[in-house]
């Protein structure tokens, strides 16, 4: 592999929350810096940043991107990232989430940086209506336009997108089988976890005695189906009073009623962001994951990888994240009976947990280590450079 055709070119990475790095991107920072690559992350202010690893190859931009729809705002990200972008000469970029695609789409092709690329990560459209679902899948498209090529991080969100009309088959694509940038199977291991973090979170906690664990990582907002999880576990405590469930994530705007929900409810742990969700995965028994939309959902391998079956919705990407029946339980969308039963019957059949738990890690390893997702960003980085 001709790694030395990558040294020492200038990639920027650009995301609108810095909690999407940190989360999902780590990995790969550190792995282009590797190659001798110089790395810039472009995002906005957030404590996270914090984690994110920093060196000589390795660069912070905070600019302040909304999330949501603020046309002032937006222009002064857009004039930011030209200036930016016009002053470092970037050889790659390359963005992630809905805002920073279509910003850094302009912005990038403004300041003529030769390889432009978007990761999509699933849409925000698809749980919308009328004139603001019409902008926004004008916006994904033009985004296609303008990227000298779009990928998206799984096989079932790309057939999604091409169905859509977003782009074809010669402008949208997925890099090996999918995820963003794969799980580390180093940090998201039962083994590298020390079990002392497992009694303490178990003392912690007051679960010591609990039948089962159920975990949901992930933002707290209405997308997530946090509603639906929130009633389905409900439901369940009142049959067995001894699961648990813990919640760990930031909390959107949105999300902020259903925390004041989940705070009124036996046996729900809010635990807010954690730096090292591992330790809570190693006492977890299932992740809970019954999201209305997913380009793949990464914590979905994190999980699996450490022997943790998941609870998903039937949708686009975690179709691909989760094998139905085999390393987890596939439900209908915005269906809290559905996911009620589901928890149920792993409740009460530890050995399925175990055996789903199973198949999902040699899954997970096998197929998404982190380390052979970079290489595939590599190989893909390096036939653009060749083209």
């Amino acid at each position: 592999m001709p790694v030395d055709l990558l040294k020492n070119k200038k990639i920027v990475l650009v995301s609108t929350v810095p909690y999407f790095m940190v989360t999902q991107l780590s990995f790969q920072i550190q792995y282009f810096a590797s190659l001798g690559m110089d790395i810039t992350v472009i995002t906005s202010e957030g404590k996270e940043l914090l984690e994110l690893p920093q060196g000589d190859h390795i660069h912070v931009i905070t600019i302040n991107i909304p999330r949501k729809l603020e046309p002032w705002g937006d222009f002064k990200a857009l004039l930011k990232l030209i200036d930016i972008f016009k002053k470092e000469s970037f050889d790659i970029l390359h963005s992630f989430t809905p805002k920073a695609g279509l910003l850094c789409a302009v912005a990038g092709w403004v300041a003529k940086i030769p390889l432009r690329f978007h990761t999509f990560t699933g849409q925000p459209w698809v749980t919308r209506k009328g004139f603001m679902r019409s902008m926004m899948r004008f916006s994904d498209r033009l985004i296609v336009q303008l990227m000298r090529h779009c990928y998206a991080d799984s096989h079932s969100q790309c057939d999604f997108l091409i169905a859509e009309g977003i782009g074809d088959l010669s402008s949208i694509s997925v890099i090996g089988r999918g995820s963003l940038g794969g799980v580390d199977t180093q940090r998201f291991s039962r083994s590298s976890v020390a079990e002392r973090m497992n009694r303490k979170c178990k003392d912690n906690l007051d679960v010591a005695d609990a039948s089962c664990i159920y975990v949901y990582i992930g933002r707290m907002t209405v997308d997530k189906g946090l509603g639906e999880l929130l009633s389905a576990f409900e439901h369940l405590y009142g049959d067995d009073p001894k699961v648990h469930l813990l919640l760990i994530g930031p909390v959107d705007d949105d999300g902020k009623k259903l925390m004041e929900q989940a705070k009124q409810q036996g046996n729900v742990h809010c635990l807010g962001y954690q730096e090292e969700p591992e330790h809570f995965l190693l006492i977890a028994d299932v992740l809970c994951l019954p999201s209305y939309r997913e380009g793949f959902g990464t914590v979905v391998i994190e999980a699996a990888a450490m022997g943790v079956p998941c609870i998903g919705s039937h949708i686009p990407g975690l179709v691909d994240a989760v094998e139905n029946e085999v390393t987890g339980i596939l439900i209908p969308v915005k269906d809290s009976e559905s996911l009620y039963e589901a928890m149920r019957e792993l409740s009460n059949d530890e050995q399925l947990r175990k055996k789903m738990g199973e198949a999902a890690h040699i899954r997970a390893v096998n197929w998404y280590d982190s380390k052979l997702m970079s290489e595939s960003w590599e190989s893909e980085y390096i036939r653009w450079f060749k083209s």
